[in-house]
């Protein structure tokens, strides 16, 4: 049934025989549909559902359980687990096919997820924000913008420019679900992500993203390019210019020492700080801390 559905959607089937090579395939992955086969170990599969639910990475993958015909209690008990869909096997062929490709249709119209990234979008920025303030834990929010995108999209096209944001996403996913457990990454549109952590984290985690950032991007651009640390670009006057290589300005708020009352105020602070970062030269995080000047953490902990 799922590979006679995969090829009908034009999807690669990748199988998995244990948990831990399911989380394997979904942290280095976004995978359009995860099938989980309740038939030989229930409780195993119910415990795997649990578990990628809970986790704001991999819970937005949809997830369908394949439950026996003789276990009508694991369709409300897979449901209960996070299951976007249970398909039993004594449905007909047919309606096995057309619940699949239900749940195919919800992922594609879920406008919480990113289109190019399958990052989480501004309702789910949102939620964590205020789950985050009713917390009560000191935390972070990090508005991260691209420097110099808009010229290297006009110069090697939307197609690079494509590729570029999702380089981004890729390590500020990993960096933070490695350095930062409890993390959040998020996608605004564009070249502008969210990321929250708890306060204790901040500084490796930002430390990191702008390392590893710094090291890759400059790969992206031709040897000339890369060689001479600019290209010559117009701007919107016709007057030409030299644009650097693009740097990342992450600007961040912090509850340590304030609070916020509602969501509003940690976007709108956010974003002032976002647009400090971007006025100084290389990449960089600035922290504002109210009470406190704004810290500058240049690249590479310099």
């Amino acid at each position: 049934m799922v590979t006679r559905f995969s090829a009908e959607q034009g999807h690669r089937l990748e199988t998995a025989e244990t948990p831990e090579m399911v989380n394997s395939l979904m942290n280095r992955s976004f995978p359009a549909c995860l099938v989980l086969d309740a038939d030989s170990d229930p409780e195993a599969v119910l415990a795997l559902c649990r578990d990628l639910k809970s986790d704001t990475f991999t819970a937005i993958v949809p997830v369908v359980v394949l439950t026996p015909a003789d276990r009508e209690d694991l369709s409300a008990e897979s449901l209960l687990a996070g299951a976007d869909e249970v398909v039993s096997y004594s449905l007909s062929a047919q309606e096995q096919s057309l619940r699949l490709e239900l749940v195919a249709r919800r992922a594609a119209r879920d406008v919480a997820v990113h289109p190019t990234t399958r990052l989480p979008g501004t309702v789910q920025i949102e939620r964590d924000l205020q789950d985050r303030l009713n917390s009560g834990k000191e935390f972070g929010v990090c508005y991260a913008d691209l420097d110099n995108f808009k010229e290297f999209n006009d110069r090697y096209g939307y197609t690079h420019g494509d590729s570029i944001i999702l380089l981004l996403s890729k390590i500020l996913r990993d960096m933070v679900r490695a350095l930062a457990p409890g993390g959040f990454v998020g996608h605004i549109g564009g070249d502008d992500f969210i990321f929250t952590l708890w306060a204790e984290h901040l500084e490796l985690t930002c430390d990191g993203i702008i390392e590893l950032f710094d090291e890759l991007v400059p790969y992206q651009y031709t040897e000339e390019d890369r060689r001479a640390g600019y290209f010559l670009g117009k701007d919107r006057r016709g007057s030409i210019h030299r644009i650097p290589l693009m740097t990342l300005s992450i600007g961040i708020v912090t509850s340590v020492g304030q609070e916020f009352i509602h969501t509003a105020q940690v976007s709108e602070l956010a974003t002032e700080m976002k647009t400090y970062a971007k006025t100084f030269p290389g990449s960089v995080y600035v922290v504002d801390r109210r009470q406190q000047p704004a810290l500058i953490q240049p690249s590479k902990g310099s």
